[in-house]
């Protein structure tokens, strides 16, 4: 990390600890602003940092809670260095919702993090304001191919994991299209351009071994809040993502209560930088 990011990380995690006094070996919190509670929860590979220009916007009126899953970017990887990821952190996430008192948040997760928000909404109901989900799927690989299963993924999954356990986590950027490929369809909702920050390759080698095989559809039964759903759209036919209203509307038709859908045209994985005044218009409305 060298002398002057370690001084850098050291003042970040006081900062932190000082705003909000938890202590977690799965995360990081960083509070900003005053108001009602937002959670912002990053994707595979990003840190919290990923939510600076919403923060700007929104910090004059929420009181917002920037979650980074230790492991990703310069954050050591502590607890996460073994083990599963996602259901950990998710349930970090509640026990912070429990002991900083916050009274029903509303969440917002990007890819992976869309799919911690799904498990904290399904496993505490009663605790969660609303859940907008950015370019997130309860199964990514149904975006790629709409029928396929856990098993189909996991040939292709272990492959990835081998990758970036031994390899590092710059194959992923150099084939992560081939391994999209392999289920027969475009690959950027799970490789693409993710706002990139790196990390301990144990964590970035079990986390995204999680993105393609954990399949939560059985879970969106149990969510009462209700659920926007937001992902990048394109009118080029030529594009997969002209075809991803079908796909994310099939990818939530478990739900109780259907979810909203907002398609941002222009955007691909990583919404909020790709467009960020289309996807701000779409947080106003959510938070509305």
């Amino acid at each position: 990390m060298g002398l002057a990011g370690g001084a850098a990380f050291l003042a970040t995690a006081r900062r932190v600890m000082a705003q909000t006094g938890f202590a977690s070996r799965r995360i990081a919190v960083e509070t900003r602003g005053q108001g009602p509670d937002l959670i912002l929860i990053p994707g595979l590979a990003s840190t919290g940092q990923v939510w600076n220009g919403v923060a700007r916007r929104l910090q004059g009126r929420r009181r917002l809670h920037l979650v980074s899953v230790r492991g990703f970017g310069d954050l050591p990887a502590q607890g996460n260095a073994d083990g599963a990821v996602m259901v950990s952190v998710a349930a970090e996430v509640r026990r912070y919702i429990v002991e900083q008192a916050l009274t029903r948040p509303a969440i917002i997760g990007h890819s992976m993090g869309g799919q911690i928000a799904l498990r904290v909404a399904a496993d505490a109901p009663g605790r969660v304001d609303r859940v907008m989900t950015v370019d997130a799927s309860p199964f990514f690989p149904a975006l790629i191919r709409p029928g396929a299963t856990v098993g189909d993924v996991e040939p292709i999954a272990q492959v990835a994991y081998q990758a970036v356990q031994f390899l590092g986590d710059a194959v992923l950027r150099d084939r992560g299209r081939s391994l999209g490929l392999d289920l027969g369809g475009a690959s950027d909702a799970l490789f693409g351009s993710m706002g990139w920050q790196g990390g301990d390759r144990r964590v970035l080698a079990q986390a995204l071994y999680e993105v393609m095989t954990v399949d939560l559809r059985n879970r969106l039964p149990d969510i009462t809040a209700p659920l926007t759903v937001v992902y990048g759209w394109t009118t080029d036919e030529a594009s997969p993502r002209s075809r991803a209203d079908g796909l994310f509307r099939g990818a939530y038709a478990s739900l109780r209560v259907p979810a909203r859908f907002e398609r941002i045209e222009g955007a691909e994985h990583m919404v909020m930088i790709d467009q960020p005044a289309r996807f701000l218009a779409v947080v106003e409305r959510f938070l509305a």
